[in-house]
């Protein structure tokens, strides 16, 4: 693939989704890496770039979970050079802002990313990071290492505190393991809070909402589920308007009834698809090891020795495929949980998740099949020869 920039150019398409409404044809016109006007009525002829006949241009897909790609485990490269990897393996796939994701691990692998978090937004496409655990709950630990999830110390605040500041960064804690005061004091950092892997009680799960906790990890997996009796994490998530939802469409960590109960529940302004990404993303691998455990892919399930889960063989643009034919939804619906709803969960939805004047020209190009075409990260695109889309001098 090959990088082209410019500081001022229109893309035209005969599709065009500007993040409410399925229009088109039309063109894009881009200006310093924000759209500066939408017109409708015609593919303007002069423009500096057309899709291929056909094909759809969106807002870029946002991935707030996503653990590795292109061979790369962010727990294993924690440095400028990993993530970089990690977030071009995924843009090639249509995802243009993501969340790189590191799961439980020891404090001085999270002071290593930490370290570099700042220099890694200036990295097109990273958004924040995420960082899944260590104050998780053992009972609901799924392919975490047990060993190292903890109720954090005061170096581990420091140090998860730190991505306060690091653009949009996520913290996935079990509520029922930590005191409230840690809830208040990460949000008041700037963290944004999300219960999972967690056995909570709705009741707990409530408690926390009403301290700023707002979203849900990986929604049915690794949390306490809907019983008669006790709701749960999973009924508190459906139940709660207030909370936002990432779920894994991929027809193997979640049943498609449970992902058609979850967006008739949740919608598509608070159900979020995620990748949950791992190093085998954009390889032909079928194994790697997860902190000295041998993790293979088979029959598109990524999993342990012992049989659990261990992430997903998933992208963005899959799940937004899956999301229609298991979902029965539209490709509308879909797309605004692939960017409008990730982007408003981040607080960003004045900057991303919409084709609009003003916003940034984060966006992708893809066909009927799914097939992503080009993608552009404010502004400047990502081409190459599988891509029809041509460019004019």
């Amino acid at each position: 693939m090959g990088q082209v920039s410019s500081s001022s150019l229109t893309i035209a398409a005969q599709h065009i989704f500007d993040g409410a409404d399925m229009r088109g044809p039309g063109s894009v016109r881009i200006s310093q890496g924000r759209i500066e006007s939408i017109a409708f009525g015609q593919a303007e002829p002069r423009a500096t770039i057309h899709a291929p006949a056909d094909a759809i241009l969106a807002p870029g897909f946002i991935d707030i979970q996503v653990n590795g790609g292109g061979g790369v485990l962010l727990n294993d490269q924690p440095t400028e050079a990993g993530v970089r990897c990690i977030v071009e393996a995924h843009r090639k796939e249509g995802t243009t802002g993501c969340l790189p994701t590191l799961i439980t691990d020891r404090i001085e692998v999270i002071e290593r990313l930490a370290a570099v978090a700042q220099a890694c937004l200036k990295i097109p496409g990273v958004l924040g990071f995420h960082l899944e655990g260590p104050a998780l709950n053992r009972y609901r630990k799924g392919i975490h290492p047990e060993a190292e999830i903890r109720v954090p110390d005061r170096r581990d605040i420091a140090a998860i505190k730190s991505f306060g500041d690091r653009g949009r960064s996520i913290v996935t804690l079990a509520p029922e393991c930590v005191p409230a005061t840690m809830i208040d004091e990460l949000i008041g950092a700037g963290l944004r809070i999300a219960a999972g892997h967690s056995d909570a009680t709705a009741a707990e799960i409530g408690r926390a909402v009403d301290l700023g906790l707002s979203g849900v990890t990986h929604l049915f997996n690794a949390m306490s589920q809907l019983r008669a009796r006790e709701p749960g994490l999973v009924g508190a998530a459906l139940d709660d308007d207030r909370l936002f939802a990432g779920i894994i469409c991929d027809g193997i960590h979640v049943d498609r009834a449970g992902l058609r109960v979850a967006f008739r529940c949740k919608g598509r302004d608070r159900l979020m698809l995620v990748t949950d990404a791992m190093p085998l993303a954009g390889t032909n691998d079928r194994q790697f090891m997860l902190q000295g455990r041998q993790i293979t892919l088979h029959e598109n399930r990524v999993a342990g020795p012992d049989g659990t889960l261990a992430g997903a063989h998933l992208t963005m643009i899959e799940a937004v495929r899956n999301a229609v034919a298991m979902l029965g939804i539209s490709l509308v619906d879909a797309l605004i949980m692939a960017s409008r709803t990730p982007a408003a969960f981040l607080g960003l939805e004045s900057e991303l998740g919409r084709i609009a004047p003003g916003y940034r020209a984060d966006l992708v190009a893809f066909s009927p099949n799914f097939e992503v075409v080009g993608s552009w990260i404010g502004g400047a695109g990502f081409t190459g020869e599988a891509s029809k889309a041509s460019h004019r001098g």
